[in-house]
Parts: structure tokens; C-alpha cells; sequence
């Protein structure tokens, strides 16, 4: 009984683990640990940038620029896994944040298994790139969207590592 307890215990141990980073250069940082899903561009001219995360990632996500938190909207919703396109209805925590750039929207997705967004800093907040600024539990989807004019500098099916890679390109 205490074996399956302690690798229970040492498994959600090293999921919640959230390592200090050296913060990457580049207007605009990856908000999360995970592999681009898509890159899309929206009708209003911005393009999504989707990232994945699986539950071995390091689920803590981070400010992908400097500026102010103007809001954090909870939208309640399903859990159908994060990978899938239904998951456009998921619970979610949409981010719009005042920056360099203009409004920047990010949004946390809670996939099959996670079931809980925990925002760390509320609507007021002035972030630095790179801060943490809340974390997923389990499997999950992060969406950012780039304002018109900036170009990505990921790729589909690229690793991200949260607050290191650079997203855009000069």
C-alpha cells in the first residue's frame, strides 16, 4: 500500500513542479511548456498561436509580454481533450493584457483531465515578462493571439518552453 501512496504522491510532486527559467529576449515569449498545435489567422486580422500541453509538461504558464492585466474572465464549460477541436467550448480563463503591442488576449483551456484554472494575479496587475501568472491542471491548451503585423517565429509541431521561446519574429 505504500508504494503505489508514495509514487502517487512523487508523480503529483513533480507535475506541480514549477522551475525558475532564465527569461528568453523577443517582444513576445512563449506563455507555456508544450508543442504548437496550430498557428491560425483570425478574422480580425490577429493569428492564434495554440499550444498543447501534455500532462508531463510543467503546467505553471507565464506573461508572454510586459504590461498590465486588464482583465480575467472565467468562462465556464466542457473538458473534452485539449488536442480536440471541440474543445473551442472547454472552461476556460480568457487574459487580455496591456502592452507594447497593444491588446494582447491569451487564453488558458482546461482539457479532459484538467478540470481547474487557477489564475495567481487579478484583473490591475502590471506583469514583467516572463512572471507567472497562473497554472492548468493536467493536460490543457494555452491560446495566443498576435496582434496584425506580428510574425511568428514557431512553428507547427515546435516545442515551447514558457518564457523562454520566442514566439515572434523581428
Amino acid at each position: 500500500m505504500a508504494v503505489p501512496a508514495t509514487a502517487l504522491a512523487a508523480g503529483m510532486l513533480w507535475f506541480f513542479r514549477d522551475p525558475e527559467r532564465e527569461i528568453g529576449s523577443g517582444r513576445v515569449i512563449s506563455p507555456a511548456d508544450g508543442v504548437v498545435q496550430s498557428i491560425m489567422p483570425w478574422k480580425d486580422g490577429r493569428t492564434r498561436v495554440a499550444i498543447f500541453m501534455s500532462p508531463l509538461n510543467v503546467h505553471v504558464n507565464r506573461a508572454p509580454l510586459a504590461g498590465t492585466v486588464t482583465s480575467v474572465e472565467h468562462i465556464p464549460g466542457g473538458f473534452v481533450p485539449a488536442f480536440n477541436k471541440e474543445s473551442e467550448n472547454n472552461e476556460r480563463v480568457v487574459w487580455h493584457f496591456d502592452t507594447e503591442l497593444g491588446d494582447i488576449e491569451m487564453i488558458q483551456i482546461a482539457g479532459a483531465v484538467a478540470r481547474r484554472i487557477v489564475p495567481y494575479i487579478p484583473r490591475g496587475t502590471k506583469v514583467e515578462q516572463g512572471d507567472r501568472i497562473g497554472l492548468i491542471r493536467f493536460g490543457s491548451r494555452v491560446d495566443l493571439y498576435l496582434p496584425e503585423g506580428v510574425e511568428v517565429a514557431v512553428e507547427v509541431g515546435q516545442k515551447t518552453v514558457a518564457g523562454v521561446t520566442r514566439i515572434d519574429r523581428d
